[in-house]
C-alpha cells in the first residue's frame, strides 16, 4: 500500500489544500491589532468572533482578508489592512471635491498627505465646516453617504435671531420646503444671546443643504454651521485644518454601521462612486 498522499483531482488532498488557503484566523486577528495571537485564540474559544457573520470557534480556520468579514462582540474589524480612513475637520472656504473646475481650494490640500487615493464620504458646502471621512473604502462610503441608508449627522448651528421652543419644536413636527416636507430627528437650543441662538440639529436626510434651507423657513437664517457628528463618529477637539486617522474604536463602530445596512452592495471598486463623492446634507 503507498504511503504518498492521494493528489487525484476530487481527492482528500486537494480538498486540504483548497482548505488551507487564506489566513489563519488568530493571525489575521492579530495583523488587524485585535489581540495577541494567543488572546485571539481565546476570543475564538469563547464563542466571541464570527465570520461572515458565523460564530467561528476553530482558531485554525483560515479566511480571506478581501472577503470574509469579521466581528469581535459584534463590532465590525477591518482585515483589509490596504484601507484608510481619516477624519477631516474642514474649514470654511474648501469645496468638498479633489478637483474644482473653478480652481477654489479643495480637499487635495488634506487627501495629497496619504499615499492612498482617498475619496470624500459624502459633503459639506464651502461655507459649511466640521466633520468629514476620508477614505479608500468604496463600499463603505456608498453605505455612509446614500441618502437611502439613513445615517445621522448632527449639526451645531448659529442663527439669527432668538429661537424658542416652539420653533425647536417646528423643526421636528416637520415643516415643508419647495422639494418636500422635511423633519429633524432631533433639535434642542443650546443657547440665546446678543440677538443669536445656537441650535443642535440631527438629521438623516441627504437633500441639499437642508440644515441651511430648514432653519431659514423658520426665520433663523444660519451665520455659521459645524458638523459635529457622522453617524458614531465624533468630530471631538480636532482642530479646523487637521486630520487623524481613525480610532479602532471609532472604525469598529463606523464598520458595524455600514454592514448593518440592508442593501446590495454596489459594484466591486476600491474608490467611491461619483455619486457619493457629491451627495451633500447640509
Amino acid at each position: 500500500m503507498n504511503n504518498f498522499d492521494d493528489k487525484r483531482p476530487g481527492s482528500a488532498h486537494e480538498a486540504k489544500s483548497s482548505d488551507e488557503t487564506g489566513v489563519r484566523l488568530q493571525k489575521a486577528m492579530a495583523a488587524a491589532g485585535v489581540a495577541s495571537r494567543r488572546a485571539s485564540e481565546e476570543l475564538i474559544a469563547a464563542g466571541r468572533v464570527r465570520v461572515n457573520g458565523q460564530v467561528v470557534r476553530e482558531p485554525g480556520r483560515r479566511i480571506d482578508a478581501v472577503v470574509d468579514t469579521l466581528a469581535v462582540d459584534n463590532i465590525a474589524i477591518q482585515l483589509d489592512q490596504s484601507k484608510r480612513y481619516v477624519m477631516l475637520n474642514k474649514p470654511v472656504g474648501i469645496v468638498s471635491s479633489l478637483a474644482d473646475e473653478n480652481g477654489r481650494p479643495d480637499l487635495r490640500e488634506f487627501t495629497d498627505q496619504y499615499d492612498e487615493r482617498l475619496f470624500n464620504v459624502g459633503r459639506l458646502d464651502a461655507e459649511t465646516s466640521g466633520l468629514l471621512i476620508l477614505t479608500n473604502d468604496g463600499d463603505l462610503a456608498h453605505v455612509l453617504a446614500h441618502p437611502s441608508f439613513g445615517v445621522l449627522k448632527t449639526y451645531i448651528a448659529k442663527v439669527r435671531g432668538a429661537m424658542t421652543p416652539q420653533t425647536v419644536q417646528r423643526l421636528t413636527n416637520g415643516i415643508d420646503l419647495e422639494d418636500g416636507p422635511i423633519a429633524a430627528d432631533k433639535a434642542r437650543l443650546l443657547e440665546t444671546s446678543n440677538g443669536f441662538s445656537l441650535i443642535e440639529i440631527t438629521l438623516h436626510s441627504g437633500r441639499n443643504r437642508i440644515v441651511r434651507r430648514m432653519l431659514k423657513e423658520v426665520g433663523h437664517p444660519v451665520v455659521d454651521l459645524v458638523r459635529r457628528s457622522f453617524g458614531p463618529v465624533h468630530l471631538g477637539n480636532l482642530r479646523v485644518g487637521a486630520t487623524r486617522q481613525l480610532s479602532g474604536t471609532e472604525l469598529g463602530q463606523i464598520l458595524t454601521l455600514s454592514r448593518s445596512k440592508d442593501s446590495p452592495k454596489p459594484a466591486a471598486s476600491s474608490e467611491p462612486s461619483l455619486e457619493t463623492s457629491l451627495e451633500t446634507g447640509e
